[in-house]
Order: structure tokens, then sequence, then C-alpha cells
């Protein structure tokens, strides 16, 4: 190849000889070097260094332009070419660069492995899932490849460990479907062994109701840990059909066996009880009840030993069911002195917003001497006047 790409050289025939080569490259797969080899015949046309790769800020304006369209329209080529092959993570390395996700995208809604019995095809799924869900390009794409390959263990680890907002409620709503589901099934298959028929439903309340011996002699149908790791999610929940599920997989929790009932830190050291409490208030059912029931947990749970967390929790049901003037006044109470670093529960500002009252909104921007939360609370006073 050597002696060929020389002879081509010397004929004076530069264009077909990187042809040539770029046509090997394409052969052989190769598509880095084809990348390489249109950006060092773009250099060649340019007068520019061969090897040497030019910083764009270090051009001149009359080769500048033309260097980077040339780089965008060969990341594009090189991307496609990985692309075709079903190499998403090679494609990702040119899109990426042009800032150009949406082929990505297209393709990974699309993306399928068989199963991943090989080192490649392991290789090939890890990297597309660290593509689509760990750099965030399709986040709920690659939480449903997550959830399919690597199970729901795998699932709440990397909820927990990547909380990028893009598509965490769909990530959040994928995870609570696929454990219901696999309870559901487990429940099933349970009551077919027993009573010879598979049961026509999928609400597990219906399936254990009348079924007191599901949960005899220690029995449980999932992972109990599964379903402690994801109600502690869901108060992020604000779908109604999947906070439903989650209520049933709490309803679940809560008739198991001692072996299997959980504390938790206050002011769920309840468990099951206190969550299902909270979550059904979320759906509009007996929120008087969960009030009080967090209201004297606040008071119980002295905050110089157990923290805010408990006058947090109350703080975000209160606002999750419209009740902003008494989430206020628990903020004003209970969280004055606390740092404003990662709140569970809305600012004391976002609560005057979500409540309308703007000129509580700017009590406390003077109160904080924060002269823009003051200017935007006069703004959308003079905002709604105006409407």
């Amino acid at each position: 190849m050597f002696a060929w790409i020389e002879e081509l050289l010397q004929s004076g025939n530069t264009d077909a000889a990187f042809e040539q080569l770029i046509g090997g490259f394409r052969r052989e797969k190769q598509y880095r070097l084809i990348f390489d080899a249109r950006m060092m015949k773009k250099r060649l046309d340019l007068g520019l260094p061969l090897v040497s790769l030019p910083a764009l800020g270090d051009l001149q304006d009359a080769v500048r332009q033309p260097y980077q369209d040339a780089y965008i329209q060969t990341a594009r080529e090189v991307g496609e070419l990985f692309l075709a092959d079903g190499d998403i993570p090679g494609a990702w390395t040119y899109f990426r660069a042009i800032g150009d996700a949406k082929p990505v995208i297209q393709a990974l809604e699309t993306f399928n492995v068989p199963e991943p019995d090989t080192p490649e095809r392991q290789d090939l799924l890890s990297s597309t899932v660290q593509v689509a869900y760990q750099e965030g390009v399709h986040p709920r794409k690659g939480f449903e490849l997550i959830l399919k390959y690597y199970g729901i263990c795998r699932g709440i680890t990397m909820f927990s460990a990547y909380p990028q907002q893009e598509g965490r409620d769909e990530s959040l709503r994928l995870l609570v479907r696929t454990l219901h589901g696999e309870l559901v099934d487990n429940l099933k298959r349970a009551i077919s062994n027993v009573e010879g028929t598979d049961p026509a439903t999928d609400s597990i309340a219906e399936l254990i109701a009348s079924r007191g011996w599901l949960v005899e002699n220690n029995a449980t149908y999932t992972d109990t840990s599964h379903i402690v790791s994801v109600l502690r999610l869901s108060t992020e929940l604000k779908d109604e059909d999947t906070l439903r599920q989650v209520v049933e997989l709490a309803d679940y929790g809560s008739r198991l066996s001692s072996m299997f009932q959980h504390e938790d830190e206050p002011p769920f050291e309840e468990g099951y009880e206190d969550r299902l409490l909270y979550l059904r208030a979320l759906l509009g059912e007996n929120v008087d009840k969960a009030v009080s029931h967090f209201e004297e947990k606040v008071a119980r749970f002295d905050s110089s030993h157990y923290g805010t967390r408990p006058a947090e929790v109350l703080i975000h049901l209160l606002s999750r069911v419209g009740r902003y003037d008494e989430a206020i006044r628990v903020h004003r109470r209970h969280l004055a002195d606390a740092a404003p670093e990662d709140p569970s529960c809305p600012t004391l500002l976002q609560l005057c917003e979500m409540s309308g009252d703007f000129e509580e909104l700017k009590r406390v921007a003077l109160e904080r001497s924060d002269t823009l939360s003051y200017m935007a609370a006069l703004l959308q006073s003079r905002s709604n006047r105006a409407k």
C-alpha cells in the first residue's frame, strides 16, 4: 500500500491517492482513519500543516470557516458510518463534537442487542447505556436498557447515582412499573399453582385480598429491599397511575411478616405505614389525617438531634397538596435558620411564588436583603394586577 500511495502521488494525482486510501479505510471499517484522512486533505487544500492539528482560534479568517465546515461535514459522515454498523458509542464521539445529538437519539430509539452473551456484545451494551443514560443523550431509553439487561437492583443504583433531571420522571415511572409488574407476575404464578387458574387482574390489592396464605411462613414474592428503595424515591412522582402502583407496593409490604418490615429515618420510621399515609395523601386521600400525622412527627423529633428532615417532609407534602400558606408557616418556624444547600422541599421564596402571595415574597426578600427576589415579587405582582 505504501508503494502504491507513493506512485499515485508521484503522478500528481493527490485527490485520487486520498480517495483510494479512504476507500480502503471504508472497506476495512476503519472509520476514524477516514476522518483523519479527510481532514488532512482539507489541511493540504488550505495550505495548513498536515500533521499538526490546528486550533480553530489560531487560524486566519480566510481558512477558519472552510476548515470548520469540513470538520462538521466529515464528523457527520463518519458518525453516520458508525451508526450504519450499529455502533452508537462510536458515532456519538463525532456527533457530540459537532453538537448534533438527533441522529444518535433516533438510533437509540430503535437500538436492540441480542442477548449479551459475548464480550463484544457486553461491551456494546455497556457503552451504549453509558451514552444513553449516564451522558444523558436519551435517558429513558438508557434506563429501559438497564432494567431489561441488568435488572431492578442495578436500575435503582444507577437512578440514584445519576440524578440528572432530564428523563428522570420517565425513568422513575419505568422503575415502578417494572417492579410492580414483577411482583404481579410472581403473585399470579403462586396463586395459579394453588388455585389452578391464573387471576385476571393486575392489581396487587385484588390479588392479595382474601389470600392471607400468600404471606404465611415468611413468604415474599420480590426483593423487599427493592420495594423500600422505590418507596424512598416515590415522593418525586406526580403521575397518578404510577403513584397508585407505588401505593400497592407499600400496601403489599405492610402485609408481610415482621421479618420483612423495615425501619427508616424519621419521619418514616414506621416504614410502610408512614409511606402509605404520605403517598395516599398525594393522591388526595385522607389529606388532613396525613398532615396531622406528619405535624406530630415534627413536634416529636427534635431538630437538634434528628435534623430538619421531618419538617422538610411536611413542607413538601403541604406544597404537593396545595396548602401553601401552611407550608410557609412551617418553613418560617422550623427552617428559618436551616442551611439552604440541597433542600428536599421548596424554599420559602418558592413557596411564596407557588401560593401567589407576592406580598409575602416581598417581605421575605426584604428580610434577606435579596434585591433580585424583591424585584421578581414586584414584577409578578404588577403582572397579576394587569391580568
